[in-house]
């Protein structure tokens, strides 16, 4: 998914920065690097970021930004996200540990199987959490390095299943609006293929998930295996995952594989030796270059009589929304 960037009158930001500054005290980092925030580890600072303990912070921070509504780039873990040397310019938010918090509801009043994870649960975490309670359906997410929130603005998934398999409801403020925060119906979230109906400015404050009771040591043992894949077939190291997402009936690391583009490099980024359909930021690595080889990999499947291959991560603050691809590279019946 990619987040173009609308210019907004630099005086309002100003002004905002300086109203978040009085609001959040030390809890809103000027000029904050944002390299060190996402699994990349490279690109530049959000003019403003602003870190959330609890929800009544995303009530306040709302009412400020409704008012001058500049751009806003919801963090979570930055397990998805590729952000331009030349940053952000707007108010970066990333939820603390106050909203981290998971209950496994157990009460008489509650169906068997739910559980409420704030946004700011780490995926993983949740999964081996919601095992250990005798909870099965959560298993495949052990392996993704997100957060809830993340996970439900994009419909994260893997292994055969998604968000959308057990979502039931997630409480969402629009930072552009003043009191917006409510909870959102799966109807209302419009879940498909890697994405939601919901927009850059939306944050999800926390959601509930309809799993069932079940085996534990199948639960375990799945866990085991799923991490063992990943270790195996995934490399670690400075990359966030899944740079395309999947063409119908396909799988792009296969895609760019059969391309010959295993391997590829440009400067200080390379195509995964290990898996096609990832790519690795360097020490000391730009984010332009792993950006400028998106749109190398781009060239090289459709060269290659590929499909044109659709960018999973995030991209911001790029002058370009998505990485050029050679018009003369694009079969006819692929182009835009």
């Amino acid at each position: 998914m990619t987040v173009a960037l609308p210019a907004r009158p630099g005086r309002a930001l100003d002004a905002v920065v300086e109203r978040l500054v009085d609001q959040f005290g030390p809890r809103a980092l000027r000029n904050e690097p944002l390299g060190q925030r996402c699994t990349y580890r490279v690109g530049g600072a959000a003019r403003v970021l602003v870190v959330v303990e609890r929800a009544d912070d995303l009530d306040a921070l709302a009412s400020i930004l409704a008012e001058d509504p500049v751009d806003v780039l919801c963090i979570g873990r930055g397990s998805n996200l590729l952000v331009s040397e030349r940053g952000f310019e707007g108010v970066a938010v990333v939820l603390g540990e106050g909203l981290a918090e998971i209950t496994v509801m157990d009460s008489l009043d509650s169906p068997p199987g739910r559980v409420i994870a704030g946004g700011a649960t780490a995926l993983p975490v949740l999964a081996r959490r919601t095992v250990a309670a005798g909870l099965r359906g959560f298993e495949w997410a052990v392996g993704v390095p997100g957060s809830m929130g993340g996970a439900v603005a994009m419909n994260a998934g893997g292994h055969g299943a998604d968000m959308a398999s057990s979502l039931v409801r997630a409480e969402v403020v629009d930072l552009h609006v003043a009191g917006s925060r409510r909870w959102w119906t799966v109807e209302e979230l419009r879940f498909r293929y890697r994405g939601s109906a919901l927009r850059p400015s939306h944050l999800v404050v926390q959601a509930e998930l309809a799993l069932s009771p079940g085996d534990g040591e199948a639960a375990e043992s799945l866990l085991a295996e799923i991490v063992a894949w990943r270790r195996a077939n995934q490399p670690g190291g400075q990359n966030a995952g899944s740079v395309f997402t999947n063409p119908p009936g396909d799988s792009a690391g296969r895609i760019i594989d059969a391309a010959g583009a295993k391997g590829m490099r440009h400067g200080t980024a390379e195509v995964s030796p290990k898996h096609a359909n990832f790519i690795q930021a360097g020490a000391g690595g730009r984010a332009e270059d792993v950006y400028a080889l998106m749109g190398e990999v781009r060239v090289r499947v459709l060269a290659a009589g590929g499909p044109l291959l659709v960018p999973e991560t995030r991209m911001i603050g790029f002058a370009e929304p998505l990485p050029p691809v050679d018009a003369a590279a694009i079969p006819p019946e692929v182009a835009p």
